[in-house]
């Protein structure tokens, strides 16, 4: 009888994706079987997400999923992006369309929580950098926007297992990046919660990596291949799931998790909250299976695709392909870039905001005229292999323990020119790990899960993803 298969949702900033794992044999593939567009939108003065067409296509791309595994699918899990949520109505669905992260209105409520404890007190409490996006100052936003308070919430990948199993929880390595969980017991902490004015009864309760939440209900449980599928909460925060993903003991190695944003760390099974961590904006987050991911977090790739909208729109469309290969041409002119600078988190007219930028840091603009694209992201991409350079130094110093490589996952895997730099700059070997590691860490946790007699182990998960990343399926049905 063939083995079952598996679905992983991941969901991106940008796009979210349905993929499939068949066993053919013993042999895995995994193909990625629906990509839905996505993207914060503008609507009277505020960013949103457009929730209720991402579950459309999600709906989409699991019938899709359905009808091309005819032997079932045995479990489905979700990871996302952090921070954001959704307020959830008596109905199980949701109250209304989600604020983006990025939305300024944070920025009174990040001044209004730094009043009520100070940044670095929390930091030593929670483990996790306290930034204005943090879930802790989104919620404190709320009662502004006519939210109320006291209304039951989920973290985005949490509200998505809740749509297909009906049971609301807040996976380990997703509430750990809130800034509402205490490092200490691995719970929410009540104190904090009452500090900042926040409800603790509106939080889900948190659950292990791989906690089995029971089977799929709802129209889709219907259908054939879903009437024996489990819904599972894998390391739901995307990074976990794509660290989870690694099929290689990391203690001596750093991980760096590029796209929207860069991450760079590695794994610890203490937590470092000194002041140097704290400066340095290194932030303490869950790992799949305990333990916890230490890593520094900055905008990177997100200039990059701000730029090539701009261009797009001026009648300059670019590939990122060709992009990079001009990029890697053409010579690198003066100038780095802070990648914190609150102006380059903002969308729109991104060359205008980088050229300021240099500007501002005494650097020479470049004039955003057709011809200069590649120049404009040689910057960003130097700016952001230095930053790697500087991140994995700090690690070293941190740690007390030399790393003797990188490994990088995500969508820069495919950038030979980032790759390049961050070994000249860094000093270190860089391999390329997978693209999609978020979503065979996903799959290795789903396995692990149903093999487990109780917790989930890193060990099973590790042992999965060797699996999984000896051999992939590339095909897409889109």
């Amino acid at each position: 009888m063939q083995e079952p298969a598996r679905v992983a949702i991941d969901l991106g900033a940008e796009s979210c994706r349905v993929s499939l794992l068949r066993f053919h044999g013993e042999e895995p593939s995994i193909e990625l079987i629906h990509r839905i567009p996505n993207g914060p939108q503008h609507r009277a003065g505020s960013l949103y997400w457009a929730l209720g067409q991402m579950l459309v296509g999600l709906e989409d791309g699991l019938r899709m999923a359905a009808a091309a595994a005819p032997e079932g699918i045995a479990s489905i899990g979700v990871d996302g992006w952090s921070v954001d949520y959704v307020r959830i109505g008596p109905d199980g669905a949701m109250l209304r369309e989600p604020f983006c992260y990025r939305d300024e209105r944070t920025v009174p409520a990040k001044e209004a929580g730094d009043r009520l404890i100070e940044p670095y007190e929390l930091y030593q409490r929670t483990g996790a950098l306290p930034l204005r996006i943090n879930t802790a100052y989104q919620l404190m936003a709320d009662p502004a926007a006519g939210i109320d308070a006291g209304v039951p919430w989920a973290m985005f990948p949490e509200f998505v297992l809740d749509w297909l199993s009906g049971q609301r929880v807040g996976e380990y390595t997703n509430a750990s990046h809130t800034g509402l969980m205490n490092l200490k017991t691995r719970n929410w902490d009540p104190d904090l919660f009452k500090l900042l004015g926040l409800e603790l009864e509106a939080a889900p309760p948190i659950v292990p990596t791989g906690t089995v939440l029971g089977p799929m209900k709802g129209p889709l449980a219907a259908l054939d291949a879903f009437k024996r599928t489990q819904i599972v909460a894998p390391a739901t925060h995307d990074t976990a799931s794509a660290i989870a993903g690694i099929p290689r003991e990391l203690s001596t190695t750093a991980y760096i998790s590029s796209g929207t944003w860069s991450l760079v760390g590695t794994l610890t099974d203490v937590p470092v909250t000194t002041r140097h961590a704290f400066d340095a904006g290194y932030t303490n987050i869950g790992a799949a299976c305990g333990g916890l991911m230490f890593h520094s977090l900055f905008n990177s790739m997100w200039l990059v695709k701000q730029c090539m909208n701009h261009w797009a729109a001026a009648g300059r469309p670019w590939s990122i392909e060709d992009l990079v290969q001009k990029a890697a041409a053409c010579n690198a002119q003066e100038g780095v870039l802070d990648l914190d600078a609150e102006t380059l988190m903002l969308d729109t007219n991104m060359p205008q905001r980088i050229n300021s930028e240099l500007t501002r840091l005494g650097f020479d603009p470049v004039p955003d005229v057709p011809g200069n694209e590649p120049l404009l992201a040689r910057v960003i991409f130097e700016s952001i292999a230095l930053r790697y350079a500087a991140a994995t130094a700090n690690l070293e110093k941190m740690l007390g323990r030399k790393l003797d490589r990188i490994h990088m996952i995500g969508g820069a895997t495919r950038n030979k020119l980032l790759i390049r730099l961050t070994e000249e700059r860094s000093g270190l070997p860089v391999e390329a790990g997978e693209t999609e590691s978020s979503t065979i860490g996903s799959l290795a946790v789903q396995l692990a899960a149903s093999q487990a007699g109780g917790a989930v182990t890193a060990d099973a998960v590790r042992k999965w993803a060797g699996v999984l990343c000896k051999k992939q399926g590339t095909g897409s049905r889109e």
